[in-house]
């Protein structure tokens, strides 16, 4: 008994503390390295080993260097937030380390954006919190203290650390051997993350540029001149957020979330298209640049948006957005329109509902001028229950406090009634063309759509490192007034047709807007414009955390989101 007292005197004791930092710190550590090494595919064996020894055995080394173990705790405080933040992007994923896009997410995310999610990971959020605040408190108590580690602890810990890293190196050597590299920078946690920051942080500086490194970009547009042209044509585009084609009924849902654009005439759906990125950032420049995945790479900062074709073409422009200014190409490319408007730059909640009032007072007070008109909305974005007003609680019960895989039914109901919202705004944007008797066209497009907890991943939200079946698979949809079609019954019969085929958003909105407006301008393709019966069908790639254009079977979705693709039909 006495023995066994002393044992737990011992190990509370400050020096005891300070002998079990020595092993505990490198081990919490090395914690999302055991799970990237589980959950990741494309690792070899050895990658896989040599992804949890290496850091093992260098953690280790260090915490073995120094007798004053409470030091060397704190001062792996910043790789300790990182093991937190991927910990953390495990828990909403299930795998990929801490994407690039990740990084610039933070910061381009507004602080309501921001709340919205946090609010609904408080069990990750909670889970780090116990792994990794105990030590660190430890460390604090230990450096006040003056407390050392034990000689013989340390001789332990740096044998240990010696052989891991030997073990890890010989793994690093097999892949050398098998197929000439080791990518450290995407395999090896925390390097890879550190590469990411450098890499998210290069793009940050390079978008800080964006208006010196453009500002001789034009894409020497010009109108047609056609005896079919009219005068005061409107041109509308609204960009929608986060909604997925698989919730709209005219994609063919079982749910009447689309009741009134199901009746509306001359209004086509392409129910086979895909974005070919599922980030806000990176999905609307794609559909508004001209640029595709191929290229988007170095170009982006290069070049301008569709307002300037649209601009130079001598059609008047306008940008009405939803959602929040974020130092993003969105900003600047909205700026580019003859009038732009954010609504909440007045600090106050707008719906999307009050852009249908923006786009009236702009098509009255423009008369006899042709009109492009952009509507960014914020859609479908989570928390989903604050995007519809009580009008469109069609779907009950749509309260789910937080997010979370036992309340899917009402997340999908309140996710819905957020589509029974977008097609009231579109229905009421027909309905105000119309009536203004102008021959006008409307085009609608998500960015991308989202996970709710659809499958056995139990993936939830967007933006993920890998995309799934459910966040590329967007809709569109496209109207024409009776006087467009029959000014350019061409242009309809050509949409018609491209209902049946597979689509990429990302190349073929700038493009049929163009075509629509009758524009000829460096980077339209006629080819990927829906309303040009020279369409032809894009090869499937996705812009990946790299920015690199990779073909769909190479970007991370898995046998899952495939079957979901066959099911659809789509290519």
């Amino acid at each position: 008994m006495k023995h066994s007292d002393n044992i737990l005197k011992k190990l509370f004791s400050l020096s005891g503390i300070a002998d079990m930092l020595v092993w505990l710190v490198p081990i919490l550590m090395c914690v999302p390295n055991v799970a990237l090494s589980i959950v990741e595919p494309g690792y070899t064996p050895a990658e896989r080993i040599a992804n949890v020894a290496l850091p093992w055995g260098t953690y280790t080394l260090l915490m073995s260097w120094s007798g004053h173990s409470g030091r060397s705790t704190l001062l792996f405080l910043p790789i300790m937030i990182l093991c937190a933040f991927q910990i953390v992007l495990l828990y909403l994923y299930g795998r990929s380390i801490i994407a690039i896009d990740m990084f610039l997410n933070v910061a381009t995310t507004n602080s309501r954006e921001a709340g919205e999610l946090l609010s609904n990971m408080s069990q990750a959020i909670l889970s780090v919190c116990l792994l990794y605040l105990p030590p660190i408190v430890a460390a604090v108590i230990l450096l006040k203290g003056k407390a050392r580690s034990g000689k013989r602890i340390r001789r332990a810990a740096a044998l240990t650390g010696a052989t891991a890293l030997a073990a890890g190196l010989s793994c690093v050597a097999v892949d050398f051997i098998k197929i000439g590299e080791y990518p450290a920078g995407r395999k090896l946690f925390p390097a890879n993350v550190i590469h990411n920051i450098v890499t998210a942080t290069e793009r940050t500086a390079a978008t800080a540029r964006y208006f010196t490194t453009s500002a001789g970009f034009s894409f020497s547009a010009q109108a047609e001149k056609s005896a079919k042209a009219i005068e005061d044509e409107v041109y509308v585009l609204v960009i929608g957020e986060t909604s997925r084609a698989r919730n709209w009924q005219l994609m063919g849902y079982d749910r009447p979330t689309n009741p009134l654009l199901s009746e509306r005439r001359n209004l086509l759906a392409y129910p086979l298209t895909l974005s070919e990125s599922n980030t806000t950032h990176k999905s609307v420049p794609l559909l508004m640049s001209g640029l595709t995945s191929e290229n988007f790479r170095d170009s982006i900062y290069l070049t301008k948006s569709i307002f300037t074709a649209f601009n130079e073409a001598g059609i008047s422009t306008a940008w009405f957005s939803t959602q929040q200014r974020n130092r993003s190409f969105i900003d600047f490319f909205g700026d580019e329109a003859g009038e732009t408007r954010f609504l909440v730059d007045d600090g106050k909640s707008h719906y999307d509902d009050e852009l249908c009032d923006r786009l009236r007072r702009y098509v009255g007070s423009h008369l006899g001028q042709r009109l492009f008109i952009v509507l960014h909305t914020y859609g479908s974005h989570f928390n989903y229950r604050d995007r519809y007003l009580d009008d469109s609680r069609v779907f009950l019960p749509d309260e789910y406090g937080s997010a979370s895989a036992d309340r899917r039914r009402e997340l999908i109901n309140a996710y819905d009634n957020t589509i029974v919202a977008t097609d009231r705004m579109l229905d009421n944007i027909i309905g105000i063309l119309d009536k203004s008797g102008r021959a006008s066209t409307m085009l609608y497009v998500s960015d991308h759509g989202e996970d709710i907890f659809d499958d056995s991943r139990l993936r939830f939200l967007h933006a993920s490192p890998t995309p799934t079946y459910w966040q590329l698979h967007v809709p569109i949809v496209l109207w024409m007034s009776d006087s467009f079609k029959d000014a350019h019954p061409e242009k309809y019969r050509a949409a018609e047709a491209n209902t049946k085929k597979n689509v990429s958003s990302s190349r073929s909105v700038f493009n049929t807007m163009l075509s629509l407006a009758g524009i000829s301008a460096k980077r339209y393709m006629p080819e990927a414009s829906l309303s040009d019966n020279r369409y032809t069908e894009p090869r499937r790639l996705y812009l990946n955390d790299y920015n690199e254009s990779v073909p769909l079977s190479c970007c991370g979705m898995d046998s899952l989101d495939f079957r979901q693709l066959n099911l659809y039909g789509i290519k």
